[in-house]
């Protein structure tokens, strides 16, 4: 059956098609983490079998991170060009060959060069979905819909540890990540089918949906002309919020990647306890992200995106989640420390729709390009925390100390890290980049 191609019918109510569109971009979300954050639970069977250190796993670590990163304005950028549907298949098709391959590496030097391709490849994902949402969410949805899809991430992000666990256990790792790359090539094929750039051209959408969708604003301009770089890197709203998301990564990046393996080598958890225990970490982020995509679309409706009261409730969530960071440092039992740590990521998590929400806003008309470079920016803090870590680890227990003073001083660090977040999103205000309207991100 061939997909819907233009506006066929008008019923008097509107259709609801952009939740369908929703539904594909949670499971974009979804897949997107799931491939991500398997690598972690699959840590200590890698350093198994190739004789791995802390220092050289965090450089494979580190080879997504930076491709990441690198391609994530082209990624974006692309998506201005040439449409969000084309990017995102390509995107999903390629990191799925990847993380297929991830399983078929020889060794240290195979599994460096195919990460970074993985990570060139999931590279853009995130910031065509934010355009998918422009283009077809009005602006009292967006910022729940961000919340929903980010959620479905952390979802995926929640399977990942205790499933990678499960699979480990019963047919090894490398088979492991061949049953992760075929939900991305799924996922491929169905979009394709499904999803056009202009809800215009959607014959599930009707009239009355499609103006639901641009109320007064008519259709949202194409975007193809230069991109006015030395004016956005200048803008203090645009480094206001790369610094945020630079903090933001340096501490969610120890859970993406190093969390599983800190409960087996400093508490002596077992591989599948571990797997058990990171998902449920990772599970507060989705509710964080749910509560976050709520209070966005209140604060939205409020006329009071960039205004200042809400730079301030991210403020404290960032002072909240800091406060549990640090006692769950200092708890024996496993279990407890999870659980606490589980209260910090959501916290931290709740801002985060609204981030998106405003770094959309932010972006004005060159969307994919810029939303890329403030999501891409990150990499500076995830490479450093996943740097940091495997180096501070190896050099602690070269100094023969015990697992936990191996690892535990490192959680004052990203206590600090959290604080100072706080003190930047109070500080962020919103400045429009030149004299542009931002007339993809509603009000």
């Amino acid at each position: 059956m061939d997909p819907p191609r233009g506006i066929t019918r008008e019923p008097s109510r509107p259709t609801r098609a952009r939740l369908i569109t929703g539904a594909w971009l949670c499971g974009l979300a979804a897949v997107l983490y799931l491939d991500r954050i398997c690598m972690s639970q699959a840590i200590v069977p890698i350093q198994r079998d190739f004789e791995l250190d802390n220092r050289s796993i965090s450089y494979v670590l580190m080879a997504f991170t930076l491709a990441y990163g690198i391609c994530e304005v082209p990624a974006g950028r692309l998506g201005d060009l040439m449409g969000s549907r084309l990017v995102l298949v390509r995107i999903v098709a390629w990191w799925s060959a990847f993380t297929m391959l991830t399983g078929a590496c020889a060794g240290f030097y195979s599994l460096l060069i195919v990460r970074f391709l993985f990570g060139a490849g999931e590279a853009g994902a995130l910031p065509n979905a934010g355009r998918v949402i422009a283009s077809w969410f009005p602006g009292s949805e967006r910022g729940r819909m961000q919340g929903v899809m980010l959620a479905s991430a952390q979802l995926g992000g929640v399977l990942a540890p205790a499933a990678t666990a499960m699979l480990i256990e019963k047919i090894g790792w490398r088979l492991s990540f061949s049953v992760f790359a075929f939900a991305g090539f799924a996922w491929a094929a169905g979009f394709w089918w499904w999803f056009r750039d202009d809800p215009s051209s959607h014959a599930s959408v009707n009239r009355a949906e499609l103006e639901s969708i641009r109320g007064d604003a008519g259709p949202p301009p194409p975007c193809h002309g230069p991109v006015p770089w030395r004016i956005a890197l200048a803008n203090r709203g645009v480094l206001s919020l790369g610094l945020i998301a630079i903090l933001a990564a340096f501490y969610t990046y120890f859970f993406y990647s190093w969390f599983p393996k800190y409960l087996m080598a400093a508490h002596s958890v077992g591989n599948q306890a571990a797997g058990n225990l990171a998902s449920m970490v990772i599970a507060g982020s989705a509710v964080g992200m749910l509560v976050g995509g709520w209070l966005a679309d209140r604060i939205a409706r409020a006329g009071a995106v960039a205004g200042r009261w809400p730079g301030g409730i991210a403020a404290g969530c960032y002072a909240i989640s800091a406060v549990c960071l640090l006692v769950g440092s200092r708890m024996s039992d496993p279990v407890a420390l999870s659980a606490w740590w589980c209260a910090s990521f959501m916290m931290m998590h709740v801002t985060l729709p609204h981030w998106w929400v405003v770094a959309t806003r932010q972006s004005g008309s060159h969307v994919g390009a810029i939303l890329g470079l403030l999501n891409g920016v990150g990499i500076v803090g995830a490479l450093t925390s996943q740097w940091l870590v495997g180096v501070f680890t190896d050099w602690r227990a070269g100094q023969n100390l015990d697992p936990r003073q191996q690892w535990d001083p490192l959680f004052t660090l990203y206590g600090a890290v959290l604080l100072l977040n706080a003190m930047a999103w109070w500080s962020y205000r919103f400045e429009a980049i030149g004299d542009e309207p931002a007339r993809l991100n509603g009000p």
